[in-house]
């Protein structure tokens, strides 16, 4: 073989080389950004199945404590502003979650007066529907701590591959950004004090 024709080889198979490198990169890139948006969708519909128990558990309360309404409205309002927020889920940065997350904190305070002022009403508390919608919402609480848990893991595995080299060269070339992150409520940090 000549000089000419072995050196055009050789770029030939450096460049196919190349090719499917990037291709399996970029490709690799699309299936996190992917899953990443899944698991988004999935920490949106629990808490959308937690906005859909509030009118039911907000009916069963207003039926026995009609005086407390300021309480009542105070969770409606909380559940609009909830519901209306929403983050576009190829935008999921920093900034954008924690927005999402202060909406979802206010209706969790908000949820959190409902249901200290069940205690001042004995038939409330011993209503089966309101057991059962209470029960329900103790339960889709979990699955929020779950969905907002693995969000994080596939957020993290997705912002390693964006960040690691030589990945991190395809990332930047076709607009893969990192991630935000769910992170633990303000004063989390501090365990509450227990007093008898």
């Amino acid at each position: 073989m000549k000089k000419g024709t072995t050196a055009i080889i050789i770029i030939a198979a450096i460049a196919v080389i190349l090719f499917f490198w990037v291709k399996g990169a970029y490709n690799g890139l699309v299936k996190a950004d992917e899953q990443v948006s899944a698991a988004w969708a999935q920490v949106e519909n629990v808490y959308q199945r937690r906005a859909d128990l509030i009118p039911n558990l907000v009916a069963t309360v207003k039926g026995y404590a009609e005086h407390e309404s300021s309480t009542l409205e105070s969770v409606m309002a909380a559940r609009a502003r909830a519901t209306q927020m929403t983050v576009d889920a190829s935008d999921l940065n920093a900034e954008s979650i924690a927005e999402y997350q202060d909406a979802q904190g206010e209706l969790s305070q908000a949820l959190g007066r409902l249901l200290m002022i069940t205690e001042n009403y004995p038939d409330l508390k011993a209503n089966q529907n309101f057991r059962d919608l209470q029960a329900q919402l103790e339960g889709t609480e979990n699955r929020i701590a779950t969905e907002r848990m693995k969000f994080n893991e596939t957020a993290r595995a997705y912002n390693t591959m964006v960040r690691s080299f030589p990945k991190n060269i395809i990332a930047s070339m076709f607009n893969f950004d990192t991630k935000g992150y769910f992170k633990a409520e303000e004063g989390a940090e501090t365990a509450p004090e227990v007093k008898f």
